[in-house]
């Protein structure tokens, strides 16, 4: 597992290639379009390269425009928007063939005191009470659909357990929120911001799942077409990647052929850290539903 993590390192580690101008690679693991998480993680590192050493990351806005090509670099193109004497703003483009794949801004500040108070953390499993990834592809995978073994089975650079697994196994309706463990698989190095750019990578896993829950299916429903169309992100208070936070999920409204989620990731102590908000396609593919495929 620890080289699923040392590869993510690689990944985020952009080659600079002129003032403001960045180069970023992608995995070679066959997968057919980019995840979204990367791009997020590669355009939050090359902002950061361009931004004081004291000054962290508190907000980040971004919108998917196309889909990445893992096949061939992604350019990332720095706006150096404002540097103002709390906050310093910038504004990423990651650029392939050409074309703008996507667009994200960023804002960071100086650490400063001031109020404080956040919503409480769900009472939910510990990690240690949950399985392993190892125990769920032992003991739990073996009568799972085809998709869901397949993405179970895939070394990952984030290591996740669910608190419930009904969704992976089951058509039922539920309610759409789920509470999901996450953490790097192997330590980080201590630069705060390494774990910033792999808590945006990770931070877009397993959201956009959550808005389908309360339609029976998920993203591994061959019927439907899911992509993320935009990604909020918000960073509350000092935390460590590679230790478990409980990212809490909901998803409050779907219309449109796109379902609308929220996520909320507190440490183990129960400090909120993070909050993320996202929006992403969920349409059942037209030659789908035209043969009666899901509704």
């Amino acid at each position: 597992m620890s080289s699923a993590v040392d590869n993510l390192l690689s990944i985020l580690d952009l080659e600079p290639l002129e003032h403001n101008l960045f180069r970023g690679m992608s995995p070679q693991v066959g997968w057919q379009r980019v995840f979204g998480g990367q791009v997020i993680g590669q355009s939050l590192v090359a902002a950061s390269r361009t931004v004081p050493e004291d000054r962290f990351v508190h907000s980040l806005h971004a919108y998917f425009l196309r889909p990445g090509d893992p096949a061939v670099p992604i350019i990332y193109e720095v706006d150096r928007i404002r540097d103002g004497g709390s906050f310093t703003t910038r504004r990423v483009v990651a650029i392939q063939h050409g074309r703008a794949i996507f667009s994200m801004s960023a804002s960071f500040q100086a650490f400063e005191d001031g109020f404080g108070h956040q919503a409480e953390m769900p009472d939910v499993a510990a990690p240690e009470d949950l399985p392993s990834e190892a125990e769920l592809k032992e003991k739990f995978l073996a009568n799972a659909p085809e998709p869901v073994r397949r993405y179970w089975e895939r070394d990952r650079p984030i290591e996740l357990r669910p608190v419930d697994m009904t969704h992976y196994f089951s058509r039922k309706k539920l309610t759409p929120a789920q509470n999901v463990w996450v953490r790097a698989s192997a330590p980080l190095p201590d630069d705060p911001r390494i774990h910033t750019c792999v808590l945006a990578y990770a931070s877009d896993m397993t959201l956009l799942d959550t808005s389908l829950f309360a339609h029976g299916t998920s993203v591994f429903d061959p019927d439907l077409q899911v992509a993320s169309l935009d990604h909020a992100m918000w960073f509350h208070r000092p935390f460590r990647a590679d230790d478990w936070l409980l990212y809490a999920e909901d998803s409050p409204s779907a219309s449109g052929g796109r379902g609308f989620t929220r996520g909320s990731l507190f440490s183990r102590d129960g400090a909120l850290v993070a909050s993320v908000a996202q929006e992403g396609l969920i349409r059942v593919r037209k030659d789908r539903k035209d043969r009666g495929g899901a509704s």
